[in-house]
């Protein structure tokens, strides 16, 4: 591996990262700090979780010159999450050089960006149409800008800024060096980057290193009208610490927390409709733990670097590989185990093949779990939390009570109470899902359709999940095959990055 130390950082720059722990630099922070460095153009292509933010923040920082107080550098980012996150962590990089760096985005009060661009930021982290909006009213003038740095530009594009981002280039010196990243590499990207670059050198992570060996990635193929149930009883089972749940559009993510609500999950979600307060306030939520399941779409969490998610549910499959890496992303971090669970329908196979043709995986089928099998996982997590209450051995205070409960009633009946009262058994609550579109059947010649049988999608429709009787003829039972435990015992001692 190489170390920072080793790609010609500057000594203050380095103060920064060894004061965040950083000594081994990812493949792609190795390649592209070096050519940076070197004022060089650049593309890179490269998923969340690869370390980008570095890659570029590391070379961007160093090359700033303090004494200069005007503007040297702009990061264009598609949400507003990802400029806050990037504009923490360049924050944090140049803490040494003492580096200004300020965040623009919409949904913030725009009088008050005014006065923080009049204290002379170093660096700019910003969303395309409110950049736009500054330099319409002169309050940000791009003269002096020596490097410009385009985030998530597939994510930008697919969102409808290419146009901004073109009116934002424009703006800045010819003479500079631009980098741009992103996971795909569509044409209209490919015509941007020949239009406003100079020969940039080129630093791809192939997709064997999108994904981590350490994220489990599994299966389940049902019916979308039986989706809901599974999930509930693998959020019983599993009992992660905190998960996300990916859904495809605003309103799925909307019905789908309140669903999860009304079956007593702690859930709240976010999507691009959601005002910035409410977004941050779920945000912040989840980081504290205060919820323990963030339902999302996938522009909404682009880019956040949430820490201690134990789990992803991909409760719809996403339309292209792409989406899915950065889904997965979310977990498995920092050298941590994480587990990610997608769920199919019939017609949606041929999705499957070429996700897993991407992350060159193949995803492991899990049998769906019976309610029985639910209330067991239950019990069981129940059970090892007794058992460390009574390893911690600070029971004196209660002891006097559990006597007298012992006179009353044998043993064996006042354990199965306190498990009773304990244990979450499955709520059956009556719940509504807007059944969602299947995706259309994939026929181009990049893999085998295995599914091109089958009848067409007749329209919209709601379904009712009145809960799952226990007497589900799917009696397989339920494996897990990580690393010796029992199939409803799950870590929760793990913290992710």
């Amino acid at each position: 591996m190489v170390k920072f130390q080793d790609l010609g950082i500057s000594s203050a720059t380095m103060k920064s990262l060894n004061r965040m722990g950083f000594e081994e630099a990812t493949p792609i922070q190795a390649e592209t700090i070096p050519l940076s460095l070197q004022n060089k153009d650049l593309i890179g292509q490269a998923q969340t979780g690869t370390g980008k933010t570095a890659a570029f923040g590391v070379p961007l920082v160093d090359k700033v010159d303090i004494s200069s107080d005007v503007v040297q550098g702009i990061i264009i980012a598609p949400t507003r999450e990802l400029a806050i996150q990037v504009s923490e962590e360049l924050y944090k990089i140049g803490y040494g050089k003492r580096t200004r760096v300020l965040s623009i985005f919409g949904g913030q009060d725009i009088n008050r960006q005014i006065r923080a661009l009049k204290k002379n930021p170093h660096i700019i982290v910003g969303t395309p149409g409110r950049i736009l909006d500054h330099i319409n009213r002169k309050t940000l003038r791009l003269d002096n800008v020596s490097t410009v740095i385009l985030d998530e530009a597939d994510e930008m594009l697919n969102m409808g800024f290419i146009d901004d981002i073109e009116s934002i280039l424009s703006k800045i010196p010819e003479e500079r060096q631009t980098l741009l990243f992103s996971a795909t590499m569509p044409p209209q990207i490919r015509r941007m980057a020949e239009r406003f670059m100079k020969e940039p050198q080129v630093v791809k992570v192939k997709a064997k290193e999108m994904t981590t060996p350490l994220i489990e990635q599994y299966y389940v193929e049902t019916q979308e009208k039986t989706k809901f149930d599974i999930l509930t009883r693998l959020l019983d089972i599993q009992s992660p610490e905190l998960a996300i749940i990916f859904g495809r559009t605003k309103r799925r993510v909307d019905e789908l927390s309140e669903a999860l609500n009304l079956r007593g999950y702690t859930a709240e979600g976010i999507h691009g409709d959601l005002s910035q307060a409410k977004r941050m306030s779920v945000l912040r939520k989840f980081k504290e733990g205060t919820i323990d399941v963030l339902v999302a779409t996938d522009v909404a969490a682009r880019g956040l670097d949430i820490s201690g998610v134990t789990h992803v549910y991909n409760f719809d499959i996403p339309q292209d590989p792409e989406s899915y890496v950065h889904r997965i992303g979310r977990t498995g971090r920092a050298g941590k185990e994480g587990m990610a669970i997608t769920f199919i329908t019939y017609r949606e196979r041929s999705y499957l093949q070429v996700v897993e043709k991407v992350t060159n995986k193949k995803m492991e089928k899990l049998i769906p779990p019976t309610v029985d099998q639910a209330i067991e996982g239950q019990q069981k997590a129940v059970m090892e939390k007794i058992m460390n209450i009574i390893d911690e051995n600070n029971l004196d205070s209660y002891k006097s009570t559990a006597d007298e409960l012992l006179k009353q009633k044998d043993a064996s009946t006042v354990v199965a109470a306190v498990l009773k009262m304990l244990t979450k058994e499955p709520d059956t609550t009556p719940v509504r899902l807007t059944e969602e579109k299947p995706l259309p059947q994939r026929r181009d010649r990049k893999f085998n359709d295995r599914n091109s049988s089958g009848g067409g999608y007749k329209g919209k429709k709601s379904y009712s999940n009145s809960g799952s009787n226990s007497n589900s003829r799917q009696r397989q039972g339920y494996s897990n095959k990580r690393s010796g435990q029992s199939s409803s015992s799950y870590s929760k001692s793990n913290s992710y990055r």
